[in-house]
């Protein structure tokens, strides 16, 4: 099957790119609410699945026993900017398990705000693993660890207890095998499992309702979910959508976005689930994809649907800031 374009990149009135994709919208039944494209695709979900990870940092009892609140169970579950407030929560919360940077497996990059970036270079710094976007994730992976007793070394294999913690999480809540076959390494060097986008979205239906669930895992997931709409800075950062989207309709919508166009996102109210990929990886466009099926299932909230859907249809502005065009979704996301 051939994905359909579901959004055109417009210079002047003139169509200058555009971009294909699949979405899938599941309730926490299994019912299909909206499928476009190809969604049996087994695909790589990268970062946008981080809330799912982030479960056994509280099904251990990790979470209680570091006193983490909504800022650490956010930044858990983010793909952070590397900003000043970013890196100091993750190295907070690995001091409250006894360790520090050092410890973490991730690797190390610049901050992706450009200001963090500029102030850390002004001081004659260098990027650490607490700078990388993951930084939290790991921090709440080596805090689970530690509580749990589990050795830390070497934490990001396949076939780690930490590993095996969350491959059975991710397992549980899709409904999707995760094995080798589907197995590759993901930028911060843990496991990614590639399996259809449907099941991503079945999954966030399910993290949003805790349908299916066992009572400590229902309490986990809605937990996860709320704290990052509490503090959708710390999923991401400043100017960033999924905070934009959060911050539109507080505790409502649940977004987080991931490397090479995937998204996943919940309307805990509809108790629906939302992945996507943009076959070409472009983060603009599955940004621009979440924001028009999101205004599209929240219509019956015409002041909230208009809000969303204008980040659906971003503007293209010029080196001096002046609009010269703008993304726009097509009538197969209409």
């Amino acid at each position: 099957m051939t994905n359909p374009v579901l959004i055109e990149v417009l210079r002047g009135a003139i169509v200058e790119s555009a971009h294909r994709g699949a979405v899938a919208v599941f309730d926490a039944d299994g019912k299909a609410v909206l499928e476009i494209g190809d969604t049996l695709r087994p695909v790589f979900p990268r970062s946008a699945v981080k809330a799912i990870q982030a479960l056994p940092l509280i099904e251990t009892g990790a979470a209680d026993a570091y006193g983490f609140g909504n800022r650490e169970l956010a930044l858990a579950c983010a793909s952070h900017s590397g900003e000043p407030a970013h890196v100091e929560l993750a190295r907070s919360m690995l001091a409250r398990a006894g360790l520090d940077g050092s410890a973490l497996e991730c690797g190390a990059h610049w901050p992706s705000s450009h200001d963090a970036e500029i102030a850390l270079a002004r001081a004659g710094g260098s990027p650490n693993p607490l700078h990388n976007n993951c930084s939290g994730k790991h921090s709440g992976f080596l805090c689970t660890c530690v509580h749990s007793g589990i050795a830390h070394h070497g934490y990001v294999e396949a076939g780690h207890a930490l590993q095996e913690m969350v491959r059975d999480a991710m397992q549980s809540v899709t409904g999707a095998v995760h094995g080798a076959d589907e197995r590759a390494i993901d930028g911060c060097s843990i496991p990614t499992y590639a399996v259809p986008l449907r099941s991503f979205a079945l999954g966030f239906a399910r993290m949003a309702t805790a349908n299916g669930f066992g009572p400590e895992r229902a309490k986990a997931a809605k937990r996860l979910l709320a704290a990052c709409m509490a503090e959708p800075f710390f999923v991401a950062g400043t100017g960033r959508e999924d905070v934009a989207l959060m911050e539109a309709a507080p505790g409502r919508i649940f977004a987080k976005g991931g490397a090479e166009g995937v998204h996943c996102s919940a309307i805990p109210e509809l108790g629906l689930g939302i992945a996507i990929k943009c076959d070409d990886g472009a983060g603009r466009a599955s940004e621009a994809m979440v924001a028009a099926v999101l205004a599209k299932l929240l219509r019956a909230d015409e002041a909230l649907a208009a809000k969303v859907v204008e980040q659906a249809n971003a503007p293209i502005k010029s080196r001096i800031g002046a609009k010269v065009g703008s993304l726009r979704p097509t009538a197969a996301l209409n």
